[in-house]
């Protein structure tokens, strides 16, 4: 049921109507775009951040959340722990069984290696499956995998690691021509010509999609494949802690089984650590679109072993995260209902940004009308600007709602609300975590051998900022490259070892460092009110 000031305000949207058909707001200068994020976006909120104690990242600063999680000792420092009692021996370790897991499992398994999945949930159960939108690659005829870079790159603030962000575009193309041979239902024209369109910063329609159930897609014809190959799978199982051998390679894992709390043994040539994002973590008190287990487990598991960490302090917040039902608060509007026509706009109907800039603007720009402007519509849980989705229709025909966004359509429709007739209410959430592990041009920490990292456990792919479609190509591309990786490096292991957990735990004790907790988190915590806008 809409609220008063709600269809007072969508009069507005609707008088303004007419005269936006056709309309494009003016794109920012680089300048505007520096000056609005400095003020608004939430990286640039100091008093979300604390500065990191100990360890690679020490004295770089990173979200309160995660530093406290990095402060933490490990959930198994004291346990009494025989690591000559292995439950899994293995060539390939793949921790994580999202989109980059599976990826890397099914390369490593057809390079011949004995690979396995170890997941705390469902194999499946991963960001990669909620992705809507689509995935980008530049192989049409008017596009090219530099000209890709360059969008990129740009759209990064020019921070990517050059050699991580041309790997991805290099092997793009070869991405998408892998996942269609495997069976995924791309949207084509009768000719079987893929169908792409534009996205958030992009000079070149090279978004592929699969309606809005892109992710679900790919996860599904994923899943499958590692199924029909019988790779191994544990599922609700968690790793809580690495194990180096006496070199300090990457040896294996300690997991837990989330049920009955036993602790087992996993031996490894080579680890490959896909384990996603840190969105449940709910940084500065922001929902989240991700799923239930992401946690920033990889990223703590890795940084106790001596890994770096890459622009941990940078966050991507989705600009049009679901403001209204209160049911669907925090859930994710795919940007493709912006790039077939919505127009983001405030309280009296007026458009404040052009609906394809780059995510971080977009976002900064909600929360200017909303905190700063005064122009936001209140809600019951908060606030919130329109997305004119009625837009969409009249630009391109009755019926391309429900062809070309079926899943937003069906998940407002639940709620009696018809995006064909009245706009639907958006505000930024946590959506994806820019910063990560720091890896090499193929895959690997560097200062840990035998460790890879794929998907968005990565920091440096996408710089400070990252494209949309971008996320579901890395970790395709990334993912294929750490289980082809990990399969051909030989390698013989050493003795056993955890003292690094024993190193780490002594660190914090002579920094002064006490918090009471530990780490990875595994699961989020819901004892308070976390979310808000």
């Amino acid at each position: 049921m809409l609220t008063t000031p709600m269809l007072d305000s969508i009069k507005k949207v609707e008088a303004t109507r007419p005269q936006r058909v056709g309309f494009e707001p003016a794109r920012m200068t680089a300048e505007e775009k520096d000056e609005l994020l400095k003020e608004f976006h939430p990286d640039y909120k100091e008093a979300g951040f604390a500065v990191i104690g100990v360890g690679p990242n020490k004295g770089n600063k990173a979200p309160q959340e995660l530093q406290e999680l990095l402060h933490s000792n490990s959930i198994i420092h004291g346990a009494d722990l025989d690591l000559n009692k292995v439950t899994y021996d293995v060539d390939v370790l793949i921790i994580g069984g999202g989109g980059a897991g599976m990826s890397a499992a099914i390369e490593a398994h057809m390079a011949g290696a004995d690979a396995m999945i170890v997941t705390k949930l469902r194999i499946g159960d991963a960001n990669s499956m909620m992705a809507e939108g689509g995935i980008q690659a530049a192989d049409k005829d008017n596009d090219s995998p530099m000209q890709h870079y360059l969008d990129a790159f740009g759209g990064g603030h020019y921070a990517a690691k050059p050699e991580l962000l041309r790997r991805l575009v290099m092997d793009g193309p070869g991405a998408i021509e892998w996942l269609n041979s495997l069976g995924v239902m791309f949207d084509k024209k009768p000719d079987g010509t893929m169908v792409t369109t534009h996205g958030g910063g992009t000079s070149r329609k090279r978004m592929h999609a699969c309606a809005d159930y892109t992710g679900a897609e790919i996860t599904r014809v994923l899943r499958d494949e590692v199924q029909n190959l019988e790779i191994p799978v544990v599922e609700f199982t968690a790793v809580v802690e690495l194990i180096l051998d006496e070199n300090g390679n990457a040896a294996g894992a300690v997991l837990m089984n989330m049920e009955t709390g036993e602790y087992m043994i996993a031996r490894a040539k080579t680890v490959i650590i896909a384990t996603g994002g840190a969105g449940r973590l709910h940084y500065q008190g922001f929902p989240t679109s991700n799923h239930y287990g992401a946690t920033a487990d990889g990223l703590i598991l890795a940084y106790r072993a001596g890994a770096n960490l890459l622009y941990q302090d940078t966050i991507q917040y989705h600009p049009t995260g679901v403001a209204y039902p209160a049911q669907l608060f925090g859930a994710l509007v795919t940007e493709k209902v912006r790039s077939i026509g919505a127009m983001l706009l405030n309280a009296d109907g007026e458009p404040f940004i052009h609906p394809l800039e780059t995510r971080d603007v977009a976002c900064a720009a909600v929360i200017r009308e909303c905190l700063a402007r005064s122009k936001g519509v209140p809600t019951p849980t908060g606030q919130g600007v329109w997305l004119d989705t009625p837009l969409i229709e009249i630009l391109h025909g009755k019926g391309h709602i429900e062809k070309s966004i079926p899943g937003m359509f069906r998940m407002y429709m639940n709620y009696d609300i018809d995006m064909r007739e009245v706009p639907i209410l958006i505000y930024p959430t946590f959506h994806y975590q820019n910063g990560g592990i720091e890896i090499e041009a193929d895959g690997a920490t560097g200062k840990i051998r035998n460790l890879y990292v794929a998907g968005e456990a990565v920091g440096g792919i996408h710089g400070r900022n990252r494209l949309m479609g971008n996320s579901m190509l890395d970790i395709i591309v990334f993912g294929r490259l750490c289980g082809q990786a990990a399969a051909k490096n030989p390698v013989s292991i050493g003795k056993l070892s955890l003292d690094h957990v024993d190193a780490y735990a002594q660190e914090l004790k002579s920094a002064g460092i006490e918090t009471g907790t530990r780490s990875p988190l595994l699961l989020p915590k819901y004892t308070r009110d976390v979310c808000r806008s």
